[in-house]
């Protein structure tokens, strides 16, 4: 005979709550009162993500029933592999600073994935009392020109400062920090989250597997700050494939593409060597960056190279 627990667990109905950490087929969810607890995703393959809205299925572990529509997702997909980083995000955080050497094909390229699922982004220059700063942001003139928000912050040195700066963007929103190795993620992250650590390890605790902690991804929310406003962590990352892009999702998630769409005098147009391109007289004449414009064609050649990928 069944245990009565089981029985009412195998027949309670499903209840909604979010995912706020991941590792595996490991998970935390929260139901809204700020206690995770554990659960596991059904079958093999798990395709729950951290910031996913879920019907768990009480128990223990509670069990993902479903997982519900998503606002967006933010993911990567290179020859190799694909790795889904978050889903429901209104706000990306892409962290970079003048030491380690900045690698800006990494910014520019979390900046395209994030515009092609309608995810606003900000940039934000950690550790700006570096002498290397004022060079960096010259180099990231071209994304302010597109309208980018370019923001200079000192996570370790200006803490106060650095929390009253990201308040008005953080407020009410969830948002993801992202960023090479090195950078201050992980500092940022302490300033913003009060008792982080403290935090972390009873996430570790709870998920079972401390000693692996350090690459989930995971969920706070930010108690500072109204209601409905949290953060989420992930761990660095030094290579960001497009490949799940389409050549016309591609376009259209860099601005200074898609101001000139359709200008261009064939509809296909890959802005390479075709005549009469609006994008590449643009960039002869400095009004695209010419920088950009490199990576635009190094992530094109990577999707027309992709054996499955749509071209267009």
């Amino acid at each position: 005979m069944p245990h009565d627990s089981s029985v009412a667990a195998a027949t309670a109905s499903p209840q909604p709550a979010r995912i706020v950490a991941a590792f595996g087929r490991n998970f935390l969810a929260d139901r809204g009162d700020g206690r995770p607890f554990p659960c596991v995703a059904r079958g093999k393959r798990s395709e729950v993500v951290c910031g996913d809205r879920v019907l768990l299925r009480p128990g223990d572990p509670a069990v993902i029933e479903s997982v519900l529509p998503r606002r967006n997702t933010l993911w990567r997909e290179d020859a190799w592999r694909s790795k889904v980083f978050a889903a429901n995000l209104d706000l990306l955080l892409v962290v970079t600073a003048a030491e380690p050497p900045p690698h800006l094909d990494l910014v520019g390229r979390a900046l395209i994935a994030a515009s092609a699922e309608d995810i606003q982004a900000l940039v934000l220059v950690n550790k700006c009392e570096l002498p290397g700063t004022h060079d960096l942001l010259q180099r990231l003139q071209p994304l302010a020109a597109c309208g980018y928000r370019v923001l200079e912050i000192s996570a370790r040195e200006r803490p106060r400062q650095t929390l009253e700066l990201l308040q008005p963007w953080l407020s009410g929103r969830t948002s993801m920090l992202i960023g090479a190795s090195g950078v201050g993620k992980s500092t940022l992250a302490n300033t913003l989250i009060p008792g982080l650590q403290a935090q972390t390890g009873t996430l570790s605790e709870a998920l079972g597997s401390g000693r692996h902690t350090t690459t989930a991804t995971r969920l706070w929310d930010l108690p500072a700050l109204p209601a409905g406003s949290a953060l989420l962590d992930s761990p660095g990352f030094q290579a960001f494939g497009l490949n799940h892009l389409s050549l016309t999702q591609l376009q259209h998630a860099m601005p200074e593409l898609q101001a000139r769409n359709g200008q261009c005098r064939f509809q296909n147009c890959t802005h390479r060597q075709e005549p009469g391109c609006v994008v590449r007289k643009s960039v002869e004449a400095g009004a695209i960056d010419a920088g950009r414009y490199a990576l635009y064609l190094r992530v094109l050649q990577e999707l027309l190279e992709a054996p499955r990928h749509a071209r267009a």
